[in-house]
């Protein structure tokens, strides 16, 4: 693969907001270059493109569930198929979820009766920890693994045979959907069970995709917006709210980065160019117009990125933040946006005089800021600047699937 890793750098502007909230019901924040700036997760963003509903139409049949309730899941497909034996299947359903994870520990309880479900966890004697059938930390199973599930659940339930070791053992597979070849999968041995679990690191798979917190280019602080709502039934007479609140929000211009080793991205999907390429396309597509769902109905926070930079090498990847290290103002004849993109160029610029650049390059631009300077490499067409870019990531993996 000539162009091993592809570089996204994206600046988005959002109104009154909050995409993302701490602990308090505020908008992340984050101090750079010493100054406080907005933040949005990568945890977040990530969320919001893989179970956005551009990204599952155009990766339909190709994507995985995270999730801590895989017993649960096979708990109910026994219960399906007509195994009314309670007790065992909740056990079985442990096992099951096992060859994924460590189980999670629940409360203390007191009765022997099984769970109905994983949230209500079978109790053993008063003073001892109840058993559940959920895995301690969210994992990510492919659409594969997921049928595997299903289909050794309605085997136990029509033989009434606990599973083997075996059986077990075929339930986790290599071959990776798109969302676990982007973002990765982390399996672990449990100390307690190391012989039984010995093998459960193999099927670990290492994220292809690299996706920093998103921060704004300028100072920006949280806001509280002090709100109320008027009974409509009140009479006349009564006066006054009938609900009183606070809510959190902030808004400004937000530098994204996102770095993917398509190299890995080929690999984790079974050496799959076709699906890569395809994989790349809709990631593209979902970064520049996907945000986190976070008060949306308040703030309708619905965003197009204004300027997006996409570079393909095999060069040491590298941020652009530093861009924003003296956080952009207005000046005279250009706003907030336009100047990002002039401080942006001009690092990309001055790293290229010092460091150079074996690579190519392809932005698309909506402000009035000039950045055609940037594009290296490349021959553009008559489509619109946006859908070359989409294409110009998946730049050496063809239709046919070969490079």
């Amino acid at each position: 693969m000539k162009h091993r890793f592809l570089q996204l750098h994206l600046l988005t502007a959002y109104g009154p907001s909050n995409l993302n909230r701490d602990d308090l019901g505020m908008p992340k924040t984050a101090v750079f270059g010493n100054a406080p700036r907005l933040r949005v997760s990568s945890q977040s963003l990530k969320r919001a493109w893989r179970t956005s509903d551009l990204f599952e139409s155009a990766l339909a049949g190709h994507l995985g569930t995270r999730t801590k309730k895989i017993g649960q899941l096979a708990l109910d497909e026994m219960r399906k198929a007509g195994l009314n034996d309670e007790k065992r299947a909740f056990e079985w359903s442990r096992l099951i979820a096992q060859a994924f994870g460590k189980l999670k520990e629940g409360d203390e309880g007191a009765g022997d009766e099984a769970a109905d479900t994983a949230s209500e966890p079978k109790k053993g004697k008063k003073g001892k920890k109840s058993e559940t059938n959920e895995v301690e930390t969210l994992v990510f199973i492919s659409q594969e693994e997921k049928d595997a599930i299903l289909a050794l659940a309605r085997t136990l339930a029509e033989t009434e045979k606990a599973p083997t070791e075996e059986q077990l053992d075929l339930l986790r597979m290599k071959n990776a959907t798109v969302d676990l070849a982007l973002f990765g999968r982390m399996l672990t041995a449990d100390k307690l069970r190391r012989s039984e679990t010995s093998d459960r690191p193999l099927y670990s798979v290492e994220a292809a995709a690299q996706v920093a917190h998103a921060i704004t280019v300028h100072r920006a602080v949280p806001e509280d917006d002090f709100f109320s709502a008027v009974d409509d039934l009140n009479r006349e007479e009564e006066t006054g709210s009938g609900h009183l609140g606070e809510l959190g929000f902030g808004s400004g211009v937000f530098y994204l980065y996102v770095c993917v080793d398509r190299e890995l991205l080929v690999k984790n999907l079974g050496d799959d160019a076709r699906l890569a390429a395809r994989t790349l396309r809709a990631l593209v597509e979902v970064v520049a117009s996907v945000a986190p769902t976070g008060k949306q109905k308040s703030f309708a926070s619905n965003a197009r990125a204004s300027f997006g930079l996409a570079e393909l090498s095999s060069e040491a990847p590298r941020q652009l933040s530093a861009a924003f290290l003296k956080p952009v103002v207005e000046t005279s004849g250009r706003d907030v946006m336009g100047q990002a993109v002039e401080q942006l160029r001009g690092l990309v610029e001055k790293f290229d005089s010092v460091y150079g650049f074996d690579g190519q390059r392809l932005h698309f631009n909506t402000t009035d800021t000039d950045a055609g300077s940037l594009d290296l490499g490349v021959e553009l067409g008559g489509q619109p600047r946006f859908r070359q870019f989409v294409e110009f990531a998946a730049t050496g993996l063809d239709d046919t699937g070969k490079e």
